[in-house]
């Protein structure tokens, strides 16, 4: 961390020569390269000067000691301290700027109104990823840093101030291991009709997860096998039973007249989500009951991807959390599926 406080002095870079940079050069190749050419603290040489020019540099800038005023990289390792919650690093500043990564994989969680808040603090900007973003051990989250180079002090105190009344901004919530039950539904499974596709794809999609499957259970269309089952596994101490099969309207669909009649607390039936319209949550206890409706045979990504993390990194769904996936919740099938590097249900 920088020593003192101080104010930064432009010199004209012909006059520059064995004075020292109080700031980062980045150099800029176009479609070649972009990063830092010279390094805060390098004492300029003859030979810098012409490559200085070239990059456009007609002045640098060095320190002068005043009161009240810190230095940008300074001021980036204190934002990046008081931001970070649980989960989170971050380096040293490079080129002024603080970046924080997740070191678990996880959810990442902002705490949208706190981060609106610092960012109309003067100078300083804080950039991220967007709140319930899937993230992986050491993904980049979030960038800090203040736009001058120096900055008054009292606006570094000001973000200190809000973290410490309001807690830090982000943090990574991670993964818990669960035990996981599966049911599928449908006379034409159960008598060999057709083959089960549906729990393959749940299973593969638990692997993500790290979950123990400790069953799947194929039922017929009769509303009491299916009470049967869901109770069989709440016997196996399992935290969830994902269903499929069974979850539209239509009255052989027994679904989610099973999930009700097992006592359960239903969340939702529907939401404003597509592909997804007919999904079902409920919790019986703690332990959560997920009807999957045929979509997700169909299409990569749906709502029960955007619900799963949720769930495992143990959040309590509300029905407002699905009313408000509206805004976002039109999947455009992309041919190539990038989610979650997309703004389905953002």
């Amino acid at each position: 961390m920088l020593k003192g406080e101080r104010l930064i002095r432009k010199v004209g870079v012909r006059d520059s020569v064995g004075m020292i940079l109080c700031h980062d050069i980045t150099k800029v190749v176009f479609g070649e390269f972009k990063g830092r050419a010279f390094k805060k603290g390098h004492r300029i040489r003859e030979e810098d000067v012409d490559e200085l020019l070239k990059m456009g540099k007609e002045n640098i800038y060095i320190w002068e000691n005043k009161p009240g005023m810190i230095h940008e990289d300074e001021s980036a390792l204190r934002i990046a301290e008081v931001i970070s919650g649980d989960n989170i690093t971050y380096n040293q500043p490079s080129e002024g700027k603080c970046t924080l990564k997740s070191t678990v994989k996880g959810l990442f969680k902002v705490n949208s109104s706190l981060l609106y808040e610092i960012n109309s603090v003067d100078d300083i900007t804080i950039a991220s990823l967007p709140n319930d973003y899937i993230v992986e051990k050491d993904k980049k989250l979030v960038g800090a840093r203040i736009i001058p180079l120096m900055t008054d002090k009292k606006n570094i105190e000001r973000v200190e101030e809000l973290t410490r009344i309001k807690g830090p901004v982000f943090e990574i919530k991670p993964y818990k291991k669960m035990k996981i039950g599966i049911i599928t539904t449908g006379n034409e499974v159960f008598n060999g009709l057709i083959d089960d596709k549906f729990g393959d794809i749940i299973k593969e999609k638990m692997k993500y997860f790290e979950a123990e499957v400790v069953g799947h259970t194929i039922c017929p269309d009769n509303i009491n096998m299916i009470q049967e089952a869901i109770v069989e596994f709440i016997d196996k101490k399992v935290n969830m039973v994902i269903l499929t099969g069974g979850m539209s309207i239509d009255p052989d669909d027994l679904t989610p007249g099973a999930i009700r009649n097992s006592g359960a607390k239903v969340v939702t039936y529907g939401a404003p989500v597509q592909p997804g319209n007919m999904f079902m949550l409920a919790y019986l206890g703690e332990v959560v009951l997920m009807g999957v409706p045929g979509a997700a045979l169909y299409y990569k990504t749906t709502i029960f991807d955007v619900v799963l993390p949720k769930i495992f990194v143990g959040e309590k769904m509300i029905k407002d959390d699905f009313v408000k996936m509206g805004e976002g919740g039109f999947c455009l099938a992309c041919k190539v599926c990038t989610y979650p590097l997309c703004y389905f249900t953002r």
